[in-house]
């Protein structure tokens, strides 16, 4: 990779090329967005709950398409959108293409896109403020063909309520004439180039090769990775640090790949979660139930495997799911390749095995079941305050195979919410291997599972609370499948 700095980043913001210079690549693209007088983009919660931030970039779709992608633009950096397409709210009128954004011209009825057209017709505008985040989900799903409540999952409405948007969003569901977004759709390129560009004393790093990675974690140990930025976005939104050297992930080759074989699944650290969740729906069915409440959209369109497991939150959602499937994953670093069971990954509080100079490759999910198995029991539970958009308080994923004479051949119970790191109640999966899956199984477990974990007491709910949360979702497991 060319490690030559440039001080410039491009982008194209409404169809219009716009060059940055001298700017932190980690501000936030909402911050930018507003400093250059693009203000129909609001800020509402900064943390991407509300969704009145939304704005949509060109990327690839789960199949492999250019595809309108809505995205919270309060969590990415403005490295992250070097040389991509983004749309803003202000800026998807059907007339001409917006010229100076500081200059307010007139829009006309029939210059609204059908979107906001729809909105308008039903009325579901009242404030305004979380209007124009509606207005970019449906925006990206009216060109996904699926402009349904799952698009508008992420955005938040205080006062008009959501009746009349729903309306809008079944007024353009009925609607398919293109138009010149759909024209630059299928022309847009969605390539991500290298990257190595400095402003404001910070360094983003895009490389597009897993080698390249390395050899800028052998320049800069101390790095930051970066891949969706949906949780470190966190931190750029508030300010709450600096970042002399990012490097991102999510453009490199070796990363981004989902390969199915008879004996697993492998799946690239820097796969997007809406891609697995496409292309891999109805394998593990535990997976899938854990990817629909991970987030919304905006965030699941970011999001990545690999980052939901390298920041080693002891309440991430997906590493229960895979402790219970029994992931395996692949690192690299400096040494060459190796594999580790996600087992034993996590070794303290945002701790993990992870040496100096090392990344995670790839996630490898078995699919082999016990020998003998007559059926495999699989299922997840995420409790938080929200739905599909908030932290969870406690995350469980069980698997249970079970033989002809209905005894336990094995057990995987994986936990978050409960330890300093996610993990597994394996003392009482070993209570569990050969017993018949039946009540009084289960009613003799439920004193090991309350037992095992020593959960913590926080503003989300109490240790007690946790500890009992343990042993009801087990419980609840058996009554969903007995």
């Amino acid at each position: 990779m060319n490690q030559q700095l440039d001080t410039q980043l491009t982008l194209s913001i409404n169809g219009e090329p716009v060059s940055i210079r001298e700017f932190s690549p980690a501000m936030t693209l909402l911050e930018y967005l507003r400093l250059s007088g693009r203000a129909g983009t609001k800020e509402g919660c900064g943390d991407g709950d509300c969704g009145a931030c939304t704005v949509a970039l060109i990327g690839v779709g789960a199949d492999g398409q250019p595809q309108y992608q809505a995205v919270n633009s309060c969590l990415i950096p403005l490295g992250a959108v070097a040389g991509r397409q983004v749309f803003t709210a202000d800026g998807i009128t059907v007339g001409a293409i917006p010229k100076n954004p500081l200059v307010k011209e007139p829009v006309t009825a029939d210059q609204l896109h059908p979107v906001q057209a729809a909105m308008v017709e039903t009325g579901g505008s009242q404030c305004g403020y979380c209007t124009p985040g509606f207005i970019m989900s449906l925006f990206a799903a009216y060109y996904d063909g699926q402009p349904d409540d799952l698009a508008v999952e992420g955005n938040l409405c205080r006062c008009t309520g959501y009746l009349p948007i729903r309306r809008a969003a079944q007024m353009v569901g009925e609607l398919t004439a293109p138009d010149r977004f759909s024209e630059q759709l299928v022309s847009a390129p969605t390539e991500l180039l290298p990257l190595a560009y400095t402003g404001h004393g910070e360094q983003f790093y895009r490389p597009t090769h897993l080698a390249d990675v390395l050899a800028l974690l052998q320049q800069f140990p101390t790095a930051t990775l970066v891949a969706g930025a949906t949780d470190l976005g966190l931190e750029m939104s508030w300010h709450r640090q600096h970042y002399p050297v990012l490097i991102s992930l999510e453009a490199v080759e070796e990363l981004n790949h989902i390969q199915q074989t008879e004996d697993f699944v492998e799946i690239g650290a820097a796969v997007p979660l809406s891609h697995i969740e496409a292309n891999l729906h109805g394998l593990f069915p535990s997976l899938d139930e854990m990817i629909h409440w991970f987030a919304a959209r905006q965030v699941r369109n970011r999001a990545t495997l690999g980052g939901n497991i390298g920041t080693a939150s002891p309440i991430g959602d997906l590493p229960p799911v895979l402790l219970s499937l029994e992931a395996i994953l692949k690192l690299a670093g400096p040494a060459g390749e190796r594999t580790l069971p996600l087992a034993n990954f996590f070794t303290g509080y945002r701790q993990t095995e992870l040496q100096t100079g090392e990344v995670i490759v790839s996630v490898q999910i078995p699919k082999a079941f016990t020998p003998g198995t007559a059926r495999r029991l699989a299922q997840s539970y995420k409790i938080g305050k929200r739905g599909t958009d908030d932290i969870s308080i406690v995350a469980a994923a069980f698997v249970v195979d079970v033989g002809a004479e209905n005894q336990i051949l094995h057990a995987r119970l994986g936990y978050g919410g409960v330890a300093a790191t996610p993990a597994r109640a394996t003392a009482a999966e070993k209570f569990l291997v050969g017993k018949p899956w039946n009540s009084d199984t289960i009613q003799a477990v439920k004193p090991i599972l309350q037992e095992v974990f020593t959960p913590l007491t926080d503003l989300r709910g109490s240790a007690a609370y946790r500890q009992r949360l343990v042993v009801n979702l087990f419980e609840k497991f058996w009554v969903e499948f007995p």
